[in-house]
């Protein structure tokens, strides 16, 4: 068979109804699936649909979740974030930021993510068994810890904490403890000077607060005004902050070193101006 008697053939197999018939049962399957496969996808990702995400922080976890479902909108707790501020359970934050501010819409069933708040957090009890009560007193108040400084004659650790307390018994390294809990310092004395009260100088002025400390015997101090310029403003500042924390039944020794915080108490302001 010759080259143009070949091509005669299959010039007439292309052209046969029987070709024909099959090419277009091919081309009528792929464009059945394409199409079914676009309405598939149209379905399936709510192609076209837009949802602005509210801005759910400071919402309580109740009120957020009813504006989601309302909206066709899911949600997942993620963590707590300890704030004491705020009622537990209220929306710190979420992982999608609202349309308001993004500008940027989702598709119903979105999840989105929230934190909230707690009002409580456990903190590990430290060790400070042996350590000069100034070091002991930095790290409570790092953990978030009050504390109350009793003394106890010793002849051995003048100055260092012998034992630790919570709520009257003896509290161990690695306890966990709640973030504002009051822990009771014992700290050994080998001198002859006696414990005193604990001095309250919070609200004094400067004259009122040097008289109070001078009748107790306390020589050692260090106060501090930011905003006082002239005499005027120190004499008329008031005390706010004072280390030691005032807490009542700690006592101190008349040596202790005392730092107080003071500011300018701010006037009122008509309604007028």
């Amino acid at each position: 068979m010759n080259f143009k008697s070949l091509l005669y053939q299959i010039k007439i197999f292309i052209f046969s109804k029987h070709f024909l018939k099959h090419i277009g049962l091919i081309v009528l399957f792929y464009l059945i699936v394409v199409f079914s496969t676009i309405l598939y996808l149209n379905i399936s990702t709510n192609h076209g649909q837009k949802i602005a995400v509210p801005n759910l922080v400071g919402l309580s976890a109740s009120e957020a979740k009813k504006k989601l479902e309302n909206l066709g909108l899911k949600y997942a707790i993620l963590d707590s974030v300890y704030d004491p501020s705020k009622p537990e359970g209220t929306v710190y934050s979420q992982l999608i930021e609202p349309t308001s501010i993004t500008s940027t819409y989702v598709k119903s069933n979105r999840i989105i993510g929230l934190q909230l708040t707690k009002k409580f957090q456990l903190v590990e009890m430290p060790s400070l068994i042996h350590k000069q009560i100034n070091f002991a007193e930095s790290i409570l108040n790092q953990r978030g810890l009050k504390y109350i400084i009793k003394y106890r004659p010793s002849s051995e650790a003048n100055g260092s904490v012998i034992e630790q307390q919570y709520k009257g018994s003896t509290i161990s390294e690695g306890t966990r403890i709640l973030i504002g809990s009051v822990i009771t310092l014992i700290v050994g004395q080998n001198d002859r000077e006696n414990p005193i009260d604990a001095p309250n100088l919070l609200g004094l002025t400067m004259d009122q607060a040097l008289h109070v400390l001078d009748t107790m015997g306390i020589t050692s101090y260090n106060i501090i005004c930011p905003d006082c310029f002239t005499y005027e403003d120190s004499t008329s500042a008031i005390i706010f902050s004072q280390t030691p924390e005032y807490i009542e039944g700690a006592t101190v020794l008349k040596s202790t070193q005392f730092t107080i915080t003071m500011q300018i108490k701010s006037e009122p302001k008509l309604e007028d101006e």
